[in-house]
């Protein structure tokens, strides 16, 4: 079973993320800020991160920069509900960027891509 690392601090959103991925047949971890992702990434190695980008103790795009000097195969997908990041240069290292919805079929289609 893949296993998929959702980082948001909304808990509405990471319990929408997990209900959603599980139905779909994948392992979720959840983390509420940057340092959770921390400490989960030390601890194992997911096959995949949904990333937010506005959290409280580290930015999205500061743990992105941390999993790829650490992990640079790791598919990342920055999820965030603000658009305007994706023209930022420092997101450009994800491997996907999906703007929040309420229909997640462009999350799911993302994460198919990545593992199949």
């Amino acid at each position: 079973m893949k296993r998929i690392l959702v980082a948001d601090d909304e808990e509405g959103i990471r319990i929408l993320y997990q209900e959603e991925l599980e139905s779909e047949g994948y392992e979720v971890t959840l983390a509420a800020n940057g340092q959770e992702v921390l400490a989960l990434l030390d601890s194992f190695v997911p096959d995949l991160v949904v990333l937010d980008i506005q959290m409280p103790d580290m930015s999205g795009i500061e743990i992105l920069q941390y999993i790829r000097n650490r992990f640079r195969d790791l598919p990342v997908i920055i999820s965030s509900a603000y658009p305007e990041y994706q023209q930022n240069i420092a997101t450009w290292a994800s491997d996907a960027y999906v703007v929040k919805s309420s229909n997640l079929e462009t999350l799911k289609s993302a994460i198919r891509k990545f593992l199949g």
